[in-house]
């Protein structure tokens, strides 16, 4: 594949959407925000929140399947027999006929919403959670089969991003400034070698983007285009979120359109706050008071211009879509320019990283320094 091949997504083929203000969204809205603002997994959600078929139609198209593709369906089908093969197997689940072999695929994410038969739902549910697990393993098994260099997939996934964010700005999002980075060699190393819990599978910052908005209020409006328009909001990696700029639970008190929805939450009001008080500290290697919103995310993209034509394909599975990690900060320009003063600045930062790394590595050791050149 040459370097300036491009690989068709689907995001052209979206419906074109205005930007949605923070006033005018719904508890659809806020349950996605919420996801990504702690960095919580789907897989703890008890219900979609979709009411229409093209609202349906939209998500799997944001998740870069194609319905009226009749071999996209049938890999969408392939995974849902897989899904509600294994409930069945593993904990002897009875899954509903409507369920396991819906009309439309459509039908399974209007069932796990309540729209069609409520009491259809939470098998559903749990179906939709079951095929997110193997969408994600399938997605890295196709990588395998056609060895596409972690270079050429920056490189992908850097072009689909930059295009959503050209098209936020052209919609009016105040953005300032966007900058893209993939982690060198030797700062992959450093990094690792600072966390004791660190592998290097779970390095997941190598394609970073950094995103300035012009004020506070501009960081919602920012992230909910992108689950829009680039990130389906189900594909967040958990436990990966460092939200230091958004407290949910001001989010909530300030927006009356909020505040109606507090009792129809998955996890009640306070979760966030019991939540911080049991986890670890913030990064250690960040100023004290370094604020941002730092997410991962995958980022769905098509393979079809490195894969076999499906008729051609001989795989047993036929997944077309791979995920590319992604780290994404979010941050407004006034914070922006505090989080590089004093000890938050990234050069001190970094210096704080390499500290902990030379005496990780020297410990009970010593080790002679290269002479210093006059």
């Amino acid at each position: 594949m040459s370097a300036e091949a491009p690989v068709p997504q689907l995001s052209t083929l979206l419906p074109d959407l205005p930007v949605r203000h923070v006033e005018e969204m719904g508890l659809k809205e806020l349950e996605r925000i919420r996801l990504i603002l702690r960095g919580g997994s789907i897989i703890e959600w008890r219900r979609m929140h979709m009411k229409t078929w093209d609202e349906v139609d939209r998500f799997l198209r944001l998740q870069q399947v194609d319905p009226s593709n009749a071999h996209d369906e049938a890999w969408v089908r392939a995974v849902l027999a897989s899904a509600v093969e294994y409930l069945r197997k593993t904990f002897n689940y009875r899954v509903a006929d409507a369920v396991a072999h819906p009309n439309m695929i459509h039908d399974l994410f209007l069932y796990a919403s309540g729209q069609i038969d409520k009491k259809l739902r939470k098998i559903a549910c749990v179906v939709l959670k079951t095929m997110h697990v193997i969408q994600h393993i399938e997605a890295r098994d196709v990588l395998f089969y056609i060895a596409l260099p972690e270079a050429e997939l920056a490189r992908l996934v850097t072009a689909r991003v930059n295009a959503a964010l050209e098209e936020a700005k052209a919609k009016g999002l105040p953005i300032v400034e966007v900058s893209d980075s993939i982690k060198t060699r030797e700062a992959t190393i450093t990094k690792l070698l600072a966390k004791k819990d660190s592998t290097a599978a779970v390095v997941y910052d190598r394609t970073r983007f950094r995103i300035i908005v012009k004020d506070r209020e501009d960081v919602i409006p920012t992230l909910y285009f992108l689950t829009q328009r680039l990130i389906p909001f189900n594909f967040v990696v958990p436990a990966q979120t460092d939200n230091t700029l958004v407290r949910f639970k001001d989010l909530v008190d300030r927006y009356p359109n909020f505040r109606r929805y507090v009792k129809q939450l998955h996890l009640d009001v306070d979760f966030e706050e019991r939540e911080m008080s049991n986890r670890p500290g913030r990064n250690t290697f960040s100023g004290s008071t370094y604020q941002v919103l730092n997410f991962v995310a995958d980022v769905p993209l098509r393979l079809d211009a490195v894969l076999p034509p499906p008729d051609e394909d001989g795989r047993e599975r036929k997944c077309r879509i791979t995920l590319a990690t992604c780290e994404f900060q979010l941050v407004d320009e006034a914070t922006a320019i505090a989080n590089e003063k004093g000890e938050n600045a990234h050069e001190r930062y970094k210096q704080r990283q390499r500290d902990v790394v030379l005496k990780r590595l020297s410990s009970g050791l010593v080790v002679p320094r290269k002479s210093q050149e006059s």
